[in-house]
């Protein structure tokens, strides 16, 4: 695998982004809170180290994320650094003195109103250049078109977003004032239809090909290779438990971990022990073992925590340890959806 420093293109564009990407849901506060000083200094380490992608949402934080991006970076030359941030989400502040259903500790009390429609695409763009200080960003993304959010409604969502939010951001996109789009959802089924009836650019996919899931190896990248559509993994660590491992505060997919899948977790430590690979490095490099993934966007929230997640990024790994995690048992190394 190249250096996680190292610039590849992304799909067909002519964006170039880096190997390991800055993923931005922790300068919101993501789970716990996380101090502006931390989250200056962990932009800031990013870039000294070489880290050129940036992604963020209106959604972390209710903006506070946008927000101390966009200082982190501000006086960095534009050129220097590509940046996503999401359509789809509009945040709306709130007189409340708190928002206890957001997940994001220490943000401004807000509500989140999904709009999905072609002037919705154009009002978010606007709020978001505002909270992250630039004329410009380079990808935007089409955020959570999912179950999770949307339940039974989700392909009515779907057909919003396509005859909306794809349709402006293929005319920013021709206008160059972007220049990639493509949605950001955990769900393959619905990524695939993003991808046969939308002229996407990448996919954003968060814990759908990991060692816990890899769902989407079997159809969905694939069609992404075949289509040069770049694709962004995310939350390589499925929310913790591949940084932790298997301990009883371990959380997957933003919950308490159930016991069939500390079981699978245990079983991919003891394989690491044997071959002396980190888990944290096992679980950064995994979606390098197939060629259309372009970047790992992984969160951060201190200086340190970059030092480690580029020094994991780094770590030796042997061709055979990945024969191994392939022969484990299918129940010990992949999770079903849901």
């Amino acid at each position: 695998m190249s250096e996680p420093d190292a610039l590849v293109r992304l799909g067909r564009t002519r964006i170039e982004v880096s190997r390991l990407g800055f993923g931005s849901a922790p300068l919101g506060g993501l789970l716990r809170e996380t101090s502006e000083s931390d989250a200056l200094e962990a932009v800031r380490t990013a870039l000294a180290q070489g880290i050129r992608y940036f992604d963020v949402a209106p959604q972390y934080g209710g903006g506070l994320a946008e927000q101390r991006l966009g200082k982190a970076l501000s006086g960095v030359p534009r050129k220097d650094f590509v940046l996503s941030t999401k359509v789809g989400k509009i945040v709306r502040l709130t007189a409340e003195t708190k928002s206890p259903m957001s997940g994001f500790v220490g943000a401004p009390s807000h509500e989140i109103a999904y709009d999905y429609s072609y002037d919705g695409v154009l009002r978010s763009l606007d709020m978001s250049l505002k909270r992250l200080n630039v004329d410009h960003v380079d990808i935007l993304l089409i955020h959570d078109v999912n179950r999770k959010y949307h339940g039974n409604d989700v392909m009515q969502r779907f057909e919003e977003a396509k005859s909306g939010a794809a349709r402006a951001l293929a005319r920013l996109r021709e206008e160059r004032v972007i220049c990639a789009f493509g949605p950001a959802l955990n769900e393959v089924d619905v990524a695939l239809r993003f991808v046969n009836e939308t002229d996407v650019d990448c996919i954003m996919l968060p814990q759908r090909y990991t060692p816990l899931d890899h769902s989407a190896g079997a159809e969905l990248l694939p069609l992404c290779r075949s289509k040069q559509i770049g694709v962004l993994v995310a939350a390589p660590f499925d929310s913790g438990i591949l940084a932790t491992g298997a301990i009883p505060q371990a959380t997957y997919n933003y919950q308490p971990a159930a016991p069939e899948m500390l079981e699978r977790v245990r079983a991919i430590e003891l394989l690491c022990a044997d071959f002396g690979v980190p888990l944290q490095a096992m679980a950064l490099q995994y979606a390098f073992q197939n060629d259309a993934v372009t970047s790992v966007v992984t969160g951060m929230r201190s200086g340190p925590e970059v030092i480690r997640n580029l020094a994991h990024m780094r770590a030796a790994v042997p061709p055979e340890f990945w024969r191994a995690l392939d022969a484990l048992p299918q129940q010990q190394a992949s999770a079903k959806i849901g």
